[in-house]
């Protein structure tokens, strides 16, 4: 079972970076493919970015391609989120998740709390 908790969240002007982590105490971190996805004010669960158990395959929505990178790393329990070149559309609460690699989130059993990431213009 995945125990995620996400960290890295902040405040940062456009164009700056950010990087979020999510960590796992469970013990089947590897068995999962990860994603990460947001939620702005009144709106719906966003899918961000995925990556396979293996961490050979990512998947990016249209919207942060070129600018985000996911990666993990299966011996600390560990994903990621480099987030560069941010725009003030990219603010939300940021959810790490684990599950099958799909961009729905109903493909995913596990949540993290979420991290607020803002960015201002």
């Amino acid at each position: 079972q995945a125990q995620l908790v996400e960290s890295g969240g902040g405040l940062v002007q456009a164009g700056g970076s950010l990087r979020l982590s999510c960590a796992d105490s469970g013990r089947t971190f590897s068995s999962y493919a990860m994603a990460w996805f947001r939620q702005g004010p009144g709106e719906e669960r966003e899918f961000v970015a995925s990556i396979s158990w293996t961490g050979g395959s990512t998947i990016y929505a249209d919207s942060v391609k070129g600018r985000f990178t996911i990666s993990r790393d299966n011996a600390k329990n560990t994903v990621a989120l480099q987030m560069n070149s941010l725009k003030p559309e990219d603010t939300a609460v940021y959810y790490c998740a684990a599950g099958v690699q799909v961009s729905h989130p109903r493909g995913y059993t596990y949540w993290g709390q979420g991290t607020q990431v803002t960015v201002s213009s």
